[in-house]
């Protein structure tokens, strides 16, 4: 009679979980389980003792796959979704806690055969098989307690053990390449480790979607030539991402992490054209621990693929105007013995027509990116006015309209609402009126983005340079777009995040200005250090806002949290409720209808009305007046009434108040109404944009 391989897994477990029992192993495998560090850290410190060196990349490299393991092993768990014997097996001799959590494979083994995999590589003498001897052991205590198959730690083993093989191969041939190529090496292995590290974050982290994220989502359902407040590039981004990995949360933000990347490799190009590859490589690090700028590293919002669109079009436009010397040496010149007649010739064409591209791209992405026009006439007008007689230009200008054309044909459909969208934000109606309070405000927020001392030192970065070509285009493409912004805060509401294209030179402008004077006195250097040092910090504390212990009200994450317990319950509801017949789903406010959308289950069609709130894109899609004698969910924010338009809609209506808590924190309250027998309701036109 043949035995399974599941029978034969559970057979080995019981023999060394029952039949291998015995007092000594009690006392001791408990204590192995869980002592991984604490047991190599003698061979550890001895292996420092002999080479310093050596021991610490063994150590580093097994952290870092010791993380990867981890994380590679949980994801593992909810693919294979193994329940843990101590969970359905009767009769195990239990010595730990029976965690909920699923079996295969065994992080325990994953991460300890990650951790001393790197050691066992690196040393070639007896003590690689103490380490190897530690990790079997703490593999074997996890049959022997009770909680993993055999089967879960061989998976485990092999996973660790693999990721860590994988991670010395990457580092030898990185170290390699490093001698030949050492900044671009130490450029692709910081963005490599970042990036893994927000995929991870993105994953594991506590964030949900932000609503703009989810309402773009939602875009990405309805593809159009353009959409109310925005152009169609991100709709069309997010579609990509979805159709690939899926309608989740990893699937819309991995082109934020593409991008970032994308963006560093750009900016590093256009540092090293323009000055050297230390101010390249410099300039790209500091695009990612900038806080304003890491944050579109993991929220992929229009600011993401924004970033690149600008950062690529400044390396074409520097490309563009780059002018080529040539010596020619007529046969006069040859006779007579003198010198070789220059000849300057410009950038080939295709740089123009690659550059039109790029910003065409960039304005169906935001349509700030028409400051592009303004700084580049500014740089032209001040540096190479001979350009304003040559094709290259107004092939690129008329080429970008070209790419914008359907939004604007989009617009004359749909009554103009984009413009009339951005005259009320850029508060047109209310005519001219300074604000103080707005100004002051940006400024704050200026200082807060880019932290202050950061952002002095750009600024004086950009004003010492701006005599040189190179700096002279640094200075241009960061004074009209800082300067339009501080009028417009004068005048209205600015958002942090509008000036962000300004900033890209002024990383720059800061790289070559580190570069210059790090060699001068110890002030200037503790300044540059301290500088950098307090973007890490911020950047840091952003990521992970509880190290400060923050409120619900002071902490600018905490509107990225709650959205997925709501879904939850609201999901709850509407199966509920889709018992007794057709259910719809609906807010007063675009942000909670597009969570609802990505978070209930199946994605169900979600509709936003109109009660006394501005335009949104929810506006040009239908709603739900011919849904008559249906029933529905309405879901708003705070703890409220529901109001009479809605109550005054429905034959009968039933509240319920849902709070969503954080480690004894409450987060926000929502407001969830079971509306029953929907009879029609007038929808109300938005009067304003």
């Amino acid at each position: 009679m043949l035995v399974s391989l599941p029978e034969v897994d559970t057979l080995i477990f019981f023999f060394i979980n029952r039949d291998f029992q015995n007092r000594l192993f009690d006392v001791i495998m408990p204590f192995i389980t869980n002592n991984v560090f604490l047991l190599t850290l003698p061979f550890i410190a001895w292996l420092c003792y002999k080479d310093r060196k050596k021991a610490c990349l063994a150590l580093i490299l097994g952290l870092a796959s010791f993380a990867l393991a981890d994380w590679i092993s949980h994801f593992l768990k909810h693919v294979f979704e193994r329940p843990r014997p101590c969970n359905i097996l009767e009769g195990i001799h239990l010595l730990a806690g029976c965690s909920r959590s699923y079996s295969m494979p065994s992080s325990h083994a994953a991460n300890s055969f990650a951790f001393v995999a790197p050691f066992v590589i690196l040393y070639k003498n007896n003590i690689r098989y103490v380490f190897f001897l530690i990790a079997f052991l703490v593999s074997f205590s996890r049959i022997y307690i009770g909680v993993h198959y055999p089967s879960d730690i061989i998976v485990g083993a092999l996973c660790g053990a693999g990721l860590a093989l994988s991670l010395v191969a990457l580092y030898n041939r990185a170290y390699r390449r490093y001698q030949l190529k050492p900044y671009s090496t130490v450029l692709f292995v910081f963005l490599l480790a970042i990036s893994v590290f927000r995929i991870y974050y993105i994953q594991q982290g506590p964030l949900d979607l932000s609503p703009d994220e989810a309402h773009y989502w939602e875009w990405s359902r309805r593809l159009d030539w353009s959409y109310y407040s925005k152009g169609p590039m991100i709709a069309y981004l997010i579609y990509i991402g979805t159709a690939i990995l899926g309608d989740n949360v990893f699937g819309i933000r991995v082109m934020a992490v593409i991008f970032s990347a994308l963006s560093s490799v750009f900016i590093y190009a256009l540092g090293k054209n323009m000055y050297d590859k230390r101010v390249g490589l410099l300039s790209a690090i500091l695009l990612q621990i900038i806080p304003l700028f890491s944050t579109y590293g993991i929220i992929f919002t229009i600011d993401s693929p924004f970033i690149f669109f600008w950062i690529l079009s400044l390396f074409l436009f520097w490309k563009s105007i780059n002018r080529n010397e040539l010596c020619v040496m007529s046969d006069e010149s040859r006779k007579n013995q003198t010198k070789p007649s220059r000849i300057t010739h410009y950038a080939p064409r295709i740089y123009w027509i690659l550059l039109g591209i790029s910003i065409g791209f960039g304005l169906l992405t935001k349509y700030t990116m028409a400051l592009f026009y303004l700084c580049s006439f500014f740089f032209l007008l001040s540096r190479e006015r001979k350009l304003f007689f040559t094709r290259g230009p107004y092939i690129a200008f008329f080429l970008s309209l070209l790419i914008f054309i359907p939004v604007i044909l989009w617009n004359a459909e749909y009554n103009w609402v984009t413009l009339r969208h951005t005259a009320g934000q850029a508060h047109i109606a209310e005519g001219l009126r300074i604000t103080l309070k707005d100004f002051f405000e940006f400024i704050g927020s200026q200082l807060g983005v880019i932290t202050p001392l950061l952002f002095i030192l750009m600024a004086v970065s950009l004003w010492s340079q701006r005599k040189q070509k190179e700096g002279s285009l640094l200075f241009w493409f960061f004074t009209p777009v800082i300067v339009f912004f501080l009028l417009k805060s004068l005048q209205g509401k600015v958002q942090a995040n509008w000036a962000l294209p300004g900033y890209v030179t002024g990383i720059i402008a800061f790289s070559v200005f580190s570069k210059k004077v790090f060699s001068e006195g110890k002030v200037k250097k503790i300044l540059i250090v301290t500088a950098i040092l307090l973007s890490v910090s911020v950047t840091a504390v952003a990521h992970y806002p509880s190290i400060l212990n923050l409120s619900v009200k002071q902490d600018p994450t905490s509107r990225l949290r709650g959205w997925k317990e709501l879904g939850s319950e609201v999901t709850k509801l509407y199966e509920e409720m889709s018992e007794d017949g057709p259910v719809f789903l609906f807010s007063e406010r675009y942000q909670v209808s597009s969570e609802l959308a990505f978070y209930v289950k199946g994605h169900p069609t979600t509709y936003c009305i109109n009660l006394s709130r501005r335009m949104n894109q929810y506006d040009l899609w239908p709603g739900f007046s011919e849904l008559l004698h249906y029933n529905a969910i309405f879901v708003t924010i705070d703890d409220i009434v529901i109001p009479q338009r809605v109550a005054g809609a429905f034959e009968k209506v039933d509240k319920r108040l849902f709070t969503v808590y954080e480690k004894d924190k409450k987060v926000r309250d929502y407001s969830i109404f079971l509306c029953y027998d929907f009879k029609g309701m007038t929808l109300k036109k938005p009067g304003t944009y």
